[in-house]
């Protein structure tokens, strides 16, 4: 049984009630569905025209060499779609690993929510990277590559689904949790080796990056709901400041007439009038 065929992905499950025994693939979302239009995209433009490859990958790879390269932040986001033209297995595992796992966040999430993490998580693995090659454990070559972004799902998925069962190359059966290890473990022996130590290090820093974003989540919830009461409630407490300005405006009028207004104290009464009258064309 794959990935889409669980009782919980199911539509005509969640819908009736009743458990389906056939095999659904559902359609892709929207921001899973692009990104894999732009990723391939660009490696077959980059294969059908090598000059406008050439430019894309020197422009767009993360390449701490120096400072003002440093400096390009874009870099940061553009390496997460580029991929090695020397090896199609690269783009081809990579785009594999977000059909499937993509949809499952995204889905939970929402689209726009999906997008912020994709590329956060890509941009921390490029970041831990440039801090490697500042510190001298790694040599400044270009690293290319959607893996951050994609281990960062694949950490996320296996905290939020850790016994949701995957087949490891198609074949053996294993959790999402103990896949998840096994994947931590390979990506440290090979950055321990020196095979790919800046994909590895980027990888690495991407599952962080998903394990700890939902294992926190909670905790960001409840600060974004009490950022949000407090707006609220300074905003309630501005309003009713307002109103006791513009009646104590209102009874200088009566008392001392028009004139005894200041400049100021005659805005906040243009500011009440447009007020009312927006209330009452609504």
């Amino acid at each position: 049984m794959g990935i889409y065929d669980r009782d919980y992905l199911q539509d005509d499950y969640r819908s009736s009630g009743h458990r389906t025994t056939q095999f659904a693939m559902p359609s892709l979302p929207p921001v899973v569905k692009w990104l894999l239009i732009i990723n391939i995209g660009i490696y077959l433009i980059s294969i059908i025209i090598p000059a406008v490859g050439e430019w894309i990958y020197s422009w767009g790879s993360v390449h701490p060499k120096n400072w003002a390269f440093i400096a390009q932040i874009w870099r940061l986001v553009t390496y997460q779609f580029l991929h090695d033209l020397r090896c199609i297995w690269h783009i081809f595992f990579n785009m594999l690993m977000l059909f499937f796992f993509g949809p499952l966040l995204e889905r939970r999430w929402g689209s726009r929510r999906f997008l912020t993490f994709y590329l956060c998580a890509g941009a921390a693995g490029g970041v831990v990277y440039t801090l490697l090659v500042l510190f001298d454990v790694l040599q400044p070559l270009p690293m290319i590559g959607a893996s951050g972004a994609l281990y960062g799902i694949f950490g996320a998925v296996a905290v939020m689904y850790p016994h949701l069962r995957v087949y490891l190359f198609g074949l053996v059966p294993m959790s999402m949790r103990a896949t998840a290890i096994l994947a931590v473990a390979v990506s440290l022996l090979f950055f321990m080796r020196g095979n790919n130590a800046g994909g590895e290090a980027a990888h690495l820093t991407g599952i962080v990056v998903g394990v700890l974003y939902v294992l926190f989540q909670p905790l960001l919830t409840d600060l974004r709901l009490k950022k949000k009461k407090g707006s609220w409630s300074q905003k309630q407490e501005n309003e009713r400041m307002f109103i006791m300005e513009v009646d104590r405006i209102l009874d200088k009028i009566n008392k001392q007439g028009l004139m005894s207004l200041t400049s100021k104290e005659k805005e906040i009464l243009r500011e009440a009038t447009r007020r009312e009258q927006e209330q009452l064309r609504r």
